[in-house]
């Protein structure tokens, strides 16, 4: 069974390479855009043109064109996980940022109310100082008055005590 899906699957290859052979003789027909310079540099001059193609030149320049086009694959393939890695890499890298900044903000934002909260009591405390701080001008003005009164009271208490 296996022989028969193998022997088909032969047969539409050289049916497909027949195909892509009559494909090639066809447009090998076709005048050519190329330059004579071009011509020249890739070796399509007139008469390499008009010999008829081999079915193994024809696979191998498939085996050719399928291998270049597994390393065009490959090599995007590589530069897509390149890509990936990198833009994982940046992103891991914000996000760390970013948690370290939210951090630092919160901690910020803590000292500064509580800044704010020791600056008010501060400031009440000024306040609370300052209207008791008024009524000390009367107070300092009685006590200048007992000051006098107790240096009178000296005064006379030592001519007292001195006499001779």
């Amino acid at each position: 069974m296996e022989e028969s899906s193998s022997a088909a699957a032969g047969d539409q290859r050289d049916e497909s390479t027949e195909e892509e052979v009559t494909i090639r003789k066809q447009d090998t027909d076709q005048p050519s855009t190329c330059s004579e310079i071009e011509q020249e540099a890739f070796g399509l001059d007139e008469s390499e043109s008009k010999t008829p193609l081999n079915k193994n030149d024809i696979l191998k320049a498939v085996q050719v064109v399928e291998r270049d086009s597994r390393a065009i694959a490959d090599s995007f393939s590589s530069l897509f996980d390149s890509l990936r890695l990198a833009l994982s890499e940046v992103t891991n890298g914000s996000v760390d940022h970013m948690r370290c900044f939210g951090d630092a903000v919160g901690r910020l934002q803590e000292s500064a109310l509580d800044a704010a909260t020791k600056g008010n009591r501060y400031i009440n405390s000024c306040l609370r100082l300052n209207e008791e701080m008024k009524g000390m001008d009367s107070l300092a003005t009685q006590l200048k008055i007992l000051r006098r009164n107790v240096d009178a009271l000296d005064g006379a208490v030592n001519k007292l005590v001195r006499i001779p």
